[in-house]
């Protein structure tokens, strides 16, 4: 059964459909659930309509698609971008609901979306239209119906624009209908690193199992956003060597080591990358250059039938959603480099939320300090169980097939006892 030639998609949801379909055929899945699972349960697209400050009005299109329920309430990001589409949005929505499954997470998966680019706007106006996007979807979310949460160029600031414009429409007052909120407001701090905390975690506990640790491995990152720079960060605190970085400007190779801390700085005086002390690189050298743990932290499809081959690192561990496309993953298996998949590399972000949003409904009683090891815990514990489950029953297979199987059958069994499939 294929179900990429009967749908519209982008590239992105095209490459998830794929790995679903590969997967699905490995589970012997019958059609009718294969097709249930590559359509989400509902797509939203809203209108929002906002008066400028020129005086003209501007007309932005938004999406939230809530791909599964079995498990529990749709989780998942909202993105602001220039480039964001439905089928976009479908696509994340599902590899929501692959994560949070994978992490044993009561939740389904969601993802939210507004075609802008936010830094066209200014601040006022940016609050108007997070405001707008809330009052057009207010009914399909809560607590316990869809939790969303920051993602691309959405921060606490507009989460808490969001649950101040969801209190007034909908009469309730419930603080964990959104996550990765300010601290102020029921947030965690641990909420704004827990992405790249989550993704060195699993790097490190990987890397015991295939390199015989972390310790001197040299690693390379591409994109040094937030989860890109902390995952710098907790890789250089556990003693591996991050030799190179990017941005969407170019990177840097430095044997030596590279210090985050510098390159933050950089950044921050908005100096590029490739000004610190090395040898400048493009992003596409970065990504076939020599070392032992390479990190696509950036934007999804960067590698491909075009350059897996090229790929020089033993393990690639997913820092962005989707930077390998499915072309990719069979040209590194039959190279030997281990793909740690981002359904569970970049789960941090979610278990982060996770663990704020539990603490808003029992009432703010965990600390930071006690955030930060339930995370840490939770990966570790994601990792071996895949691990363990990979040797059992995959072992033929790659990592992601593993995870994904885990994850779909998961959803699958779920969805049968309730009766849904």
């Amino acid at each position: 059964m294929s179900l990429i030639s009967d749908i519209v998609t982008s590239d992105l949801y095209t490459q998830q459909l794929k790995k679903l379909e590969r997967v699905s055929q490995i589970l012997s899945l019958e059609n009718d659930v294969i097709e249930s699972l590559s359509q989400p349960e509902r797509v939203i697209q809203v209108k929002v309509n906002l008066k400028g400050n020129d005086g003209r009005v501007k007309t932005f299109i938004g999406w939230r698609s809530q791909h599964n329920s079995a498990l529990g309430p749709y989780k998942g990001g909202v993105r602001f971008s220039p480039n964001v589409t439905q089928t976009e949005v479908m696509a994340l929505s599902m590899m929501m609901t692959w994560k949070n499954s994978l992490l044993g997470l009561p939740y389904g998966g969601g993802k939210g979306g507004i075609r802008v680019d936010p830094k066209s706007l200014h601040r006022d106006e940016l609050e108007r239209l997070s405001r707008g996007y809330v009052k057009a979807i207010y009914n399909y979310i809560g607590s316990d119906i869809d939790i969303p949460a920051p993602d691309l160029n959405t921060d606490p600031q507009i989460m808490a624009w969001f649950l101040d414009e969801y209190i007034k429409v909908s009469g309730k007052v419930d603080f964990a209908t959104f996550t990765g909120k300010p601290v102020e407001i029921g947030g965690l701090s641990v909420r704004e690193y827990s992405t790249g905390l989550g993704l060195a975690t699993i790097t490190k506990v990987a890397t015991e199992k295939i390199l015989d640790g972390i310790e001197g491995k040299r690693i390379i990152i591409q994109g040094f956003g937030n989860v890109g720079y902390y995952a710098a960060k907790f890789l250089t605190e556990m003693g591996g060597k991050v030799i190179g970085v990017s941005d969407s400007k170019g990177g840097i190779i430095t044997e030596n080591g590279i210090d985050p801390e510098k390159v933050l700085e950089l950044k921050k005086n908005g100096e590029p990358i490739s000004s610190y002390e090395g040898k400048k690189v493009t992003n596409e050298q970065l990504l076939t250059w020599d070392c032992d743990i390479l990190i696509p932290a950036a934007v999804e499809n960067v590698i491909n039938k075009t350059n897996a081959s090229q790929v020089k690192a033993k393990i690639i561990v997913e820092g962005a959603n989707g930077p390998l496309t499915a072309d990719a993953d069979d040209i590194l298996r039959r190279n030997n480099v281990t793909v740690i998949p981002d359904i569970l590399a970049n789960s941090g972000g979610v278990v982060g939320s996770y663990v704020e949003w539990a603490n808003n409904k029992m009432g703010d009683i965990v600390e930071d300090e006690e955030a930060k090891k339930l995370i840490i815990t939770r990966m570790e514990k994601a990792f071996n169980n895949m691990y363990q489950e990979h040797e059992k029953k995959f072992s033929e297979y790659d990592f992601r097939t593993s995870a994904m199987a885990i994850a779909i059958e998961r959803v699958v069994r779920a969805s049968k006892l309730r009766g849904l499939m």
